[in-house]
């Protein structure tokens, strides 16, 4: 056995024991959890305002991202830097906030200010701390005290155990806010219009064509032509007055009455019961819809597989808004 070989056991080895202790820190976590938990819960859905979370150093990095987690799911959220907030942001905390405040040993001096502010101004305060009768617990309105584990560096002073079942703690209040307010994924998109998370939830009424090329059963298909040529899709809804759907001439519909083709009508040379979508679905299915079928347009109805043409939609209008 090489040297090298035997250094990569030694760093996999280091890595396993690493997260075999987190995962028992959360484990302890999940034990440990009580009615404080669903105290804090009941008071960040009774504010008015927004929900501030605040800590110093890995405590802070942790409350941005829980910040960020709040702010995504249905709860206003912000995060405000305890130094900073000593000079000048402690302006960004109103009446009707809650404080979330994260310390593991619950004795941050940075915190102090704020800590101070939200007692005069009677703003209800969450305490996050892993120390018990630590000054944090001792003053907040709702105190959650997370389990004494030992971090996973080893010899206590890098904040590894600490601050995972801290993230955890605080998707764990996300989680039951959001389940709490009946948070949808409608809902989600709203605040998720970019990147992947938003083209996956993107609905067909967001990306069709609300004029969609369309002619009547009568129509001779020379006209039809004309129709499908200036559009651009590659295909022609029928469609009667009320614009009911009763066909659609693709492609393939052309290919097959090649022989006179203008000789007949667009009732005639149609394919009936055409694949459709609606308004309200996903995108996502649309395209796979289109996928499935080989197909490269998809006429929108108000019900499925029927009703009023209400629009079309073409497979690049899906991979444009990056929808995949």
């Amino acid at each position: 056995m090489t040297s090298s070989t035997t250094e990569h056991q030694a760093f996999l080895a280091t890595g396993r024991r690493v997260i075999r202790q987190e995962a028992d820190a959360l484990d302890r976590l999940t034990e440990a959890l009580g009615p404080s938990f669903a105290e804090a819960v009941s008071l960040i859905l009774g504010a008015t305002g927004r929900v501030v979370i605040s800590g110093m150093g890995k405590s802070g990095h942790i409350g941005k991202k829980i910040a960020a987690t709040f702010a995504s799911t249905g709860t206003p959220a912000q995060f405000v830097h305890p130094a900073e907030a000593s000079h000048g942001d402690l302006g960004m905390i109103a009446e009707g906030d809650v404080i979330v405040m994260l310390s593991n040993s619950g004795e941050t001096p940075e915190l102090a200010d704020m800590l101070a502010h939200s007692r005069r101004f009677g703003i209800p305060l969450i305490g996050v701390a892993g120390r018990e009768g630590s000054t944090l617990l001792r003053e907040a309105d709702v105190a959650i005290l997370l389990p004494a584990v030992p971090e996973a560096c080893g010899t206590g002073i890098v904040p590894t155990s600490s601050t995972t079942m801290t993230l955890a703690l605080g998707d764990a209040l996300a989680i039951a806010l959001m389940e709490h307010r009946r948070f949808t994924p409608e809902h989600f998109r709203v605040f998720h219009p970019g990147g992947k998370l938003g083209a996956r939830l993107l609905r067909v009424g967001d990306l069709m064509h609300a004029e969609a090329p369309l002619v009547a059963a009568a129509t001779p298909m020379s006209e039809a032509l004309i129709t499908m040529t200036r559009a651009g899709f590659g295909v022609v809804g029928v469609a009667g007055a009320d614009l009911t759907l009763q066909g659609i001439v693709t492609d393939g519909d052309l290919r097959r009455h090649m022989e006179g083709l203008l000789s007949h009508t667009a009732g005639e040379v149609m394919t009936r019961a055409p694949m459709t979508t609606t308004p309200g679905a996903l995108a996502v299915e649309a395209l796979a819809l289109m996928n499935e079928k080989k197909i490269t347009c998809l006429l929108v109805t108000s019900e499925p597989g029927s009703g009023q043409v209400q629009g079309i939609l073409h497979i690049h209008d899906c991979l444009r808004a990056g929808v995949a």
